[in-house]
């Protein structure tokens, strides 16, 4: 009963760190296949080092712990030190950093559910998390991915992934790691801004129902959901605003008042927009909200630093501005204080 105790308070402290002082997470947890993908659109060579010198690149950002309550890193990254010697771990410790660790093995092809996919990673995740636990992490996250198009996503599909976000976020909590449970409606498709609507609400209300069967604690979890948004293909895109009350309002549909922080993957939307748009829902609703509303970006704070960067030591400084230029922005976003002429370069100076 005394670990148990213990843990909650742990998760507690955690959970509340990971979103207070209008910071928010950096995902930097990209699985090594995509992050050589990105490399080779860029034509940075496709190595463990320069994925290693990418990532100290991030982790030694100057002041990056003013903006920045937790970096999610991957099962490599964690084990990786800078040119120096020194674990990433302890660098991101030092500079305030939260560190966090991506724990699912990845979205597979799902048996019987042509265009489905089902995220892998719970056997011998009890083990892992004790190893990360010791390594220094202090959360966990798990990705799961519902497409939407002809009869998708199926309730199948939902269901058996809201299961399995319910298992990763109990094991989670009993190894004192607070899971930041991701169910992510993606952009992709043709599909109205009402649709993704009504499908995050579908998938939201079933996680949320499953991780209240498996016990889970909802003060000591964070959410990473997706922005309710039309389909990257869809003529209609509709304006800041609108993208704000449509989410807002349908997380207060499903999103129970004990969770700490929702904390929005950016899915693919562009820097400026994903700051934009969080701007909106603070500005417009943060009085009102019972969780903060907070980021958890990956390549809408990563990558105008690697376009500069391109793998050149002479480009560390440059791609290491543009990095905290985009932090800044977004912390800014949860005051509802971003605003466009942030993106000048004299303001960005």
């Amino acid at each position: 009963m005394g670990q148990i105790q213990m843990n909650t308070q742990k998760l507690l402290d955690t959970a509340r760190a990971l979103v207070a002082n209008d910071k928010g997470l950096l995902a930097m947890d990209e699985s090594n296949p995509t992050c050589n993908k990105r490399f080779g659109r860029l034509e940075i060579p496709q190595t463990e080092e320069a994925r290693r010198a990418y990532r100290e690149l991030i982790v030694t950002t100057p002041r990056l712990g003013e903006c920045i309550s937790g970096a999610i890193l991957y099962d490599e990254t964690i084990r990786q030190r800078t040119t120096a010697g020194t674990l990433f771990v302890k660098v991101l410790t030092d500079a305030g950093i939260i560190p966090g660790i991506k724990v699912d093995t990845g979205a597979k092809s799902m048996a019987m559910h042509p265009g489905e996919k089902i995220t892998e990673g719970l056997d011998g995740l009890r083990d892992r998390l004790a190893e990360y636990a010791r390594m220094g992490a202090r959360f966990a996250k798990w990705r799961a991915v519902f497409a939407i198009g002809d009869g998708l996503p199926s309730r199948g599909c939902i269901e058996a992934n809201a299961q399995a976000l319910a298992r990763y976020a109990a094991l989670s909590q009993e190894a004192g790691l607070v899971p930041v449970v991701e169910p992510e409606t993606l952009m992709d498709g043709d599909h109205t801004l009402a649709k993704c609507g009504a499908v995050t609400e579908e998938v939201l209300r079933t996680v949320f129902d499953r991780l209240c069967g498996q016990g889970v604690m909802l003060e000591g979890l964070i959410l990473k959901p997706n922005m309710v948004l039309a389909g990257s293909s869809c003529p209609r895109q509709e304006p800041v605003d609108e993208v704000a009350d449509a989410t807002v309002q349908c997380l207060l549909r499903v999103v129970p008042a004990a969770v700490p922080g929702v904390a929005f993957l950016s899915g693919g939307q562009s820097a400026e927009l994903a700051s934009a748009r969080l701007n909106a829902m603070n500005l417009r609703f943060a009085s009102r909200l019972p969780w903060a509303v907070a980021f958890s970006f990956a390549r809408a704070i990563q990558q105008p630093a690697l376009d500069i960067w391109l793998g050149r030591d002479t480009n560390v400084k440059a791609a290491q501005g543009a990095l905290l230029h985009r932090a800044k922005c977004n912390r800014a976003a949860r005051r509802g204080e971003y605003t466009a002429a942030m993106e000048t370069p004299r303001e960005r100076g």
